[in-house]
């Protein structure tokens, strides 16, 4: 069962679990995928509610949103086992099903074709409207030391050689499964 809400009506709750990690999940060729993030942002662009997602280049999740522009951010709304965004944050879905390794439950997308995660059932069904790859030389120096020092290839966790790609992506349903 779905509880329909006003996306911003949980605003607070968006943002604060952020920067603990929430679940971007994309699905293209039939592969549903997911990654933990911890960038991300909440607002409104075009008089549209926006969730703007940060992927790196060489992930598998862009090239999952580059085929399909439709995602699913699955908030952490209940107590979970957290070992779930530990893994979704060190596994590439290119390698493994973390659909399958951790068992989640999907639970079907209600205007979009990519689906929520249940265990983490407060979810923002995104339409990519817009994204854009960072430009790297306007950023300060501070955040390319702490965020970008290319030490790590873009092919394993904590890479840093990479920039990344905001998607924009337009909320077009928003709710807490029960």
């Amino acid at each position: 069962m779905k509880k329909y809400v006003d996306v911003f009506d949980y605003a607070k709750e968006i943002l604060q679990a952020i920067p603990k990690g929430v679940l971007l999940t994309t699905k293209a060729h039939g592969k549903v995928n997911t990654m933990a993030i911890g960038w991300g942002t909440l607002g409104i662009e075009w008089r549209k509610p926006i969730f703007i997602a940060f992927v790196r280049e060489n992930r598998f999740t862009r090239f999952q949103l580059d085929e399909n522009g439709e995602f699913t951010v699955n908030i952490p709304f209940k107590p979970f086992d957290k070992k779930i965004l530990g893994y979704c944050g060190t596994h590439s879905g290119k390698d493994t099903d973390k659909i399958a390794d951790l068992n989640l439950t999907l639970e079907e997308g209600e205007k979009i074709s990519v689906p929520a995660i249940a265990e983490l059932p407060l979810t923002l069904e995104c339409k990519v409207i817009y994204k854009q790859k960072q430009d790297m030389k306007a950023l300060s120096e501070e955040l390319c030391k702490i965020h970008y020092p290319q030490d790590v290839d873009s092919s394993f966790s904590g890479s840093n050689k990479d920039s990344h790609i905001a998607y924009y992506g337009e909320i077009v349903s928003a709710y807490i499964i029960e």
